[in-house]
């Protein structure tokens, strides 16, 4: 179920990002402003994106409320500061010795020498 309204809740924000950088700024931003000659009028275009990026704004603020309530139900009454304090509590453990020079080797095979062979000159 979480994961669910999680993949809602990120494609919604994907699409709130789409519309929101579709609109036109007020000021004609940079001079880019759209020209005429479509079906759509300007003052349309524009009021359609606006009533869209608030249809996905308020999904995205229904989404993120679901997920802090289903993310609370399953926290329980357990909190980050009793989970440290339990650690402190708990007796330490003994870290074992550091190995000695003989046990930093690799394991020899089988049928290795026991000598190392003698160079011959």
């Amino acid at each position: 179920m979480q994961n669910v309204i999680l993949t809602v809740h990120l494609i919604l924000a994907l699409l709130l990002i789409g519309v929101v950088l579709l609109q036109r700024s007020e000021g004609g931003g940079l001079g880019m402003g759209g020209g005429g000659g479509g079906v759509m009028s300007g003052r349309g275009a524009a009021n359609a994106l606006t009533k869209l990026t608030w249809v996905f704004a308020v999904a995205f603020i229904c989404t993120s409320i679901t997920l802090t309530v289903l993310a609370a139900a399953d926290a329980g009454s357990s909190s980050v500061i009793d989970q440290i304090g339990a650690e402190a509590d708990a007796p330490a453990t003994e870290t074992p010795a550091a190995p000695s020079g003989s046990d930093l080797l690799p394991p020899a095979p089988a049928d290795a020498p026991l000598t190392p062979p003698k160079a011959e000159n």
